[in-house]
């Protein structure tokens, strides 16, 4: 081309979690049977919606003609003063209909927020960090995300030194990202951790997001604070959605809220584009939109939840019982979203070891593959194809830390008892196969 046409961020646009899917792909090609725990869909693993919720989707459907419709820009107007009703009910942060933006999922949210930033403002986020958020505001930036640790030896807290260092001294950083709870970890902040962000974000005049699409999934001992709750006069976006909490992904519906619009011009005119940007795109998708007041204040809503985080911290108390017998691993239990994360020991994993692989073009696949790959990345290539078992290496979450994430979602338990003990008992093989 004689113009440059690629965007200088595009480097930085990667996303692990489906991308080690077209590996697997290939190896289920050749014959082999895979068993995948990369990717967070509830629905896909096998579960369901409650009857009751789909009849009130079906009622919807058969008998308002308007939710095949357009809806407004920001979104059903109705739907987001219920929303805004149910926010300022809870105390904290209080906000209008008009702080309520519709996205076609957070995906769609993500990519315009790290977008529309002015090109030289920095968000700084967790690591290990959700691959979304860190491609879009790497790929908005031209450069890699920046990020703040989460430490595996202190249950995935984040280093609050390093978070306030890195924000001291690197003047372009404008925003702090929080997932809460965090994918890929299961952690949720507590409330005097939130805090002590919110503190940072003040004294540097920041502004904070605050993913919460996993804000009813919680189930450990640490009670999930909404960011609105602790923010004070702080400008911040929520982030919320119905893929996970219904769960309805395929819906791509999410929204975020505005906080303290009113308290900064500056943050008061980005929140102005976002709004913009999505008036070009017409609306988001009006049936999830419609059904939001239906389904939300149900008695039946909050029973569904509590049933399935029962689920969910059961599953994790297995993960964790299974996983903590492993030697030269680390996995703390999650106590939100339904992620859990191993990391290997520092000097624990090397490029001789392997896994025996059955299948002769799956093996020669798989050694083609793994040269020059980070050492997480290498034994999740052999797991995939020596045991079938799909994981997502922690390095493909923009970490420096050598592990996986695993889902939670299997709804067959011995199924998942067994899944777990074949990726155990492969550590165990894979890490005494090499040269050491």
């Amino acid at each position: 081309m004689r113009a440059n046409i690629v965007h200088p961020g595009a480097g930085e646009l990667t996303y692990e979690i489906r991308e080690i899917t077209e590996v697997g792909k290939k190896l289920e090609a050749l014959g082999n049977h895979i068993v995948w725990e990369n990717i967070g869909d509830p629905v896909q693993k096998g579960e369901s919606l409650s009857p009751w919720i789909k009849d009130i989707i079906i009622e919807t459907v058969t008998n308002d003609d308007k939710s095949f419709a357009y809806s407004p820009t920001k979104g059903l107007l109705e739907t987001r003063e219920f929303l805004a009703k149910e926010r300022n009910s809870k105390g904290g942060a209080q906000i209008t209909a008009d702080d309520i933006l519709f996205f076609n999922g957070l995906g769609d949210a993500i990519s315009k927020v790290y977008t529309y930033l002015h090109p030289s403002a920095r968000v700084i986020g967790p690591n290990p960090a959700y691959s979304t958020h860190s491609s879009a505001e790497g790929s908005h930036a031209g450069s890699p995300h920046i990020t703040y640790s989460l430490n595996p030896h202190r249950n995935w807290l984040p280093d609050l030194e390093e978070l306030r260092n890195k924000v001291k001294y690197n003047p372009n950083i404008a925003g702090i990202l929080i997932i809460n709870p965090d994918n890929p970890t299961g952690m949720v902040y507590p409330e005097k951790v939130l805090r002590e962000i919110v503190a940072i974000a003040r004294e540097f005049d920041l502004f904070i997001i605050s993913d919460e699409i996993y804000g009813d999934i919680v189930y450990g001992g640490e009670k999930f604070v909404p960011l609105a709750e602790v923010c004070g006069n702080v400008p911040c976006i929520a982030m919320r959605g119905l893929s996970k909490e219904v769960p309805w992904p395929g819906a791509r519906s999410g929204w975020i809220e505005f906080y303290n619009k009113e308290h900064d011009p500056a943050f008061a005119r980005y929140a102005k584009t976002l709004v913009d940007a999505k008036m070009l795109e017409v609306c988001s998708t009006t049936l999830p939109q419609k059904v939001i007041p239906k389904i939300f204040p149900d008695k039946r809503y909050r029973l569904y939840l509590k049933e399935r985080n029962e689920v969910y911290k059961k599953r994790a108390d297995i993960a964790y019982n299974i996983f903590s017998r492993v030697p030269g691993i680390i996995a703390p239990k999650p106590n939100g979203a339904f992620y859990l994360s191993v990391v290997f020991d520092d000097g624990v994993l090397d490029d001789t070891q392997s896994l025996r692989i059955e299948n002769p073009k799956a093996k020669q696949l798989i050694e083609n593959m793994i040269k020059g790959v980070s050492p997480d990345k290498r034994f999740a290539y052999y797991l995939m194809a020596g045991k079938g078992v799909c994981v997502v290496p922690l390095s493909g979450f923009n970490s420096s830390l050598q592990g996986f994430r695993i889902t939670l979602l299997e709804p067959d338990e011995g199924k998942f008892r067994m899944t777990l003990e074949t990726i155990a008992g492969a550590i165990k093989i894979y890490v005494k196969s090499g040269k050491k």
